[in-house]
């Protein structure tokens, strides 16, 4: 069980609860880690509401059930395969850890790619309008973000740089990344007001949010390899490039692009 002492320390390894376990219980060989419950939960509440909206549109159950399947097998599939390759050195040594997601490692670009191709091939193959269900898909993604990274904190992973010049050893990153879910979940229901949008709009304005955030915000002060030409900030803890930097600018054009085309769409 977890055993939660009253301090939260910015420690000298990541932002951490004293004593605190990932796991919530076990039964024998049976464990739920929290990162696994976060991610149930995150998806429940993702499939609620492109059911309940979904119906609005005129999608029966059975092509939502179906279309739910696909986009969350892909998701895991693909953003787990963009973590491995992404620390491949680490698996080869420890391959029987790389189907074990329920200690976390999911790579959110390599979902979201994911998400969109098996959805869209899925919706072309139903005559489906993929724009309308994309829309659909936004508020349990950014739940997830919010949910997900909290139980980054219990998997003391997603580390912020150290940074000597503030009151904390590192950065929170982890907390950073709860609260873009939470600023685009907020932004999504701001713009899902306005009568006169147009199918793709709320989710090429949550890529392009997003993208902003991760990039030029959150990934600035986590701790990963540097790629190409790197700069480290040790005083204020911040650097630059990492990979998802690199990439970056080509997700803002594409989805910078995409909704060019929406408004253009007669």
């Amino acid at each position: 069980m977890i055993a939660v002492k009253t301090i939260i320390n910015l420690g000298s390894e990541a932002m951490f609860i004293e004593n605190i376990s990932p796991v919530l219980f076990s039964i024998g060989p049976f464990v739920v880690r929290l990162y696994g419950v976060m991610f149930a939960v995150s998806v429940l509440a993702g499939f609620y509401y492109i059911r309940k909206h979904g119906a609005k549109k005129g999608f029966d159950d059975d092509f939502i059930f179906t279309l739910f399947i696909v986009i969350l097998v892909s998701i895991v599939v693909g953003a787990r395969a963009v973590y491995v390759f992404a620390n491949w050195s680490y698996f080869m040594e420890h391959p029987e850890l790389i189907v074990r997601i329920d200690r976390g490692g999911l790579a959110f670009h390599g979902g979201l790619l994911g998400g969109i191709i098996s959805s869209w091939f899925y919706c072309y193959y139903k005559k489906a309008s993929w724009r309308e269900l994309a829309d659909l898909v936004v508020p349990g993604v950014c739940v997830g973000i919010i949910l997900v990274r909290i139980a980054n904190i219990f998997n003391q992973e997603i580390l912020g740089r150290q940074a000597e010049l503030l009151f904390f050893d590192r950065h929170p990153t982890q907390i950073y990344g709860s609260l873009i879910g939470l600023i685009l979940l907020i932004l999504h229901n701001h713009l899902a007001r306005k009568k006169q949008r147009k199918p793709g709009y709320l989710f090429w304005n949550f890529v392009l949010g997003y993208t902003i955030l991760r990039g030029f915000f959150e990934e600035t002060f986590r701790e990963m390899p540097l790629i190409l030409w790197g700069y480290i900030n040790e005083g204020w803890g911040f650097g630059f490039f990492t990979a998802v930097q690199v990439f970056t600018p080509f997700i803002l054009i594409l989805a910078l692009f995409m909704l060019h085309k929406i408004g253009k769409a007669k």
